[in-house]
């Protein structure tokens, strides 16, 4: 009871868009599926409007947009792995504005990589700027987008890259960058880092950056256990991990296996893919945090780990052929579309949200920059498998 009327009085000090929002999540989700294509355009306006609505005012890309209090300042990280979201397909509608928008990202991601070649944690206007190993590895997806589409930002790549290198531990790990963000302790979500250094290797074969990121999802691997599930694989609480910290586990592994091509990553990245698979709702939805069992360890969906998993799982049925992967992954998609408005105010219309209901724990009351990019990245895998 006494619950009851706090969450009253305290959605009374909500904003009257809060309030509407948190209202019309509580009704369900619309019966209407928007589609691919409306999503994917409404998402690139979206992110478009948050490169320009930046309270920073930089050519980065804003962390969010807050029902509560409008919009962030630019995010290094995120910005980052939006670069080849809007790099993805230069011969669609917008292309060259999307160019434009890339190349005002990257250059102001240049401007700010720190001495060695490391990126800053955080907002652009954190307290404390020092390098932080994960957002190096996210900034330095974008420094590989914009070498493959402009054949510049040669030298910001090879920086980032062989900070990544240097920094690894001998057995895999890397621990002398944390973020100030999340937890003290080893993540094995970092899987997403090597990542960067497998699209560098691609570009600059021969400096070790595949090495380096193979000998890290090694060392990550050995935190999977015999149900797929990771442990060590969270910002904060590493027994109820989020989805998003399990998707970039899963996409890293996945990732390996496309470098390597060795038979190991595809069978661990399938121990996981199958354990969320165990844990998919009938909607398409999964839970924003799951316990070691797969069993749900919260009430709220987190929308950017769903569309991050979407797309690792379609990744998963082009190398198995099992069509399981498939339906999962356009069950998810589709329970992410529902959420996502194609019409209405411009500050939210394209926007992803952190959680499903809004008002759940990640990202609340927030349309987050990379729930949008993820979102982007999934349906266009989706359309690339299965067309519009």
């Amino acid at each position: 009871m006494l619950k009851a009327l706090h969450n009253a009085l305290s959605r009374r000090r909500l904003p009257r868009e809060a309030r509407a929002e948190c209202d019309r999540d509580r009704r369900g989700l619309p019966a209407e599926d928007p589609g691919s294509a409306a999503v994917i355009d409404a998402g690139l306006a979206w992110l478009a409007r948050a490169q320009d609505c930046s309270l920073s005012a930089d050519g980065g890309v804003a962390r969010d947009f807050s029902l509560i209090s409008g919009w962030s300042t630019s995010y290094p990280e995120t910005t980052g792995y939006i670069v080849p979201t809007f790099l993805a397909q230069l011969d669609e509608a917008g292309a060259n504005d999307h160019r434009e928008r890339a190349r005002r990202m990257l250059d102001w991601l240049s401007a700010i990589q720190l001495e060695g070649g490391g990126i800053q944690g955080g907002k652009i206007d954190a307290p404390v700027k020092r390098p932080v190993t994960f957002n190096t590895g996210q900034v330095l997806l974008g420094f590989c987008a914009g070498v493959r589409a402009f054949d510049r930002y040669h030298d910001n790549m090879h920086a980032a890259a062989r900070f990544l290198r240097d920094t690894l531990d001998e057995d895999g790990c890397w621990r002398s960058h944390p973020t100030p963000y999340a937890a003290a302790g080893q993540k094995a979500y970092e899987t997403h880092v090597s990542w960067a250094l497998f699209e560098a290797e691609r570009l600059a074969p021969g400096e070790g950056y595949g090495i380096a990121g193979l000998r890290q999802v090694d060392w990550a691997l050995g935190k999977q256990t015999e149900n797929g599930w990771v442990a060590d694989c969270c910002l904060n609480r590493p027994s109820r991990p989020l989805t998003h910290t399990l998707g970039y586990y899963l996409r890293g592994v996945v990732e390996a296996h496309r470098l390597s091509g060795e038979r190991r990553f595809l069978a661990a990245a399938c121990k996981t893919g199958e354990g969320l698979i165990s844990a998919q709702r009938a909607d398409g939805s999964l839970a924003g945090r799951l316990n070691g069992d797969w069993t749900a360890a919260a009430d709220w969906a987190c929308l950017t780990g769903i569309s991050q998993i979407a797309e690792s799982w379609f990744y998963l049925f082009e190398a198995t052929g099992d069509p399981l992967y498939l339906e999962a992954g356009q069950r998810a998609n589709a329970f992410v579309r529902r959420t996502v408005r194609t019409e209405g105010p411009q500050n939210i219309r394209g926007g992803v949200k952190g959680s499903f209901p809004v008002e759940g724990a990640y990202g609340r009351f927030e349309y987050l920059s990379w729930a949008a990019k993820f979102t982007i990245d999934a349906n266009r895998r989706e359309v690339d498998l299965l067309g519009s």
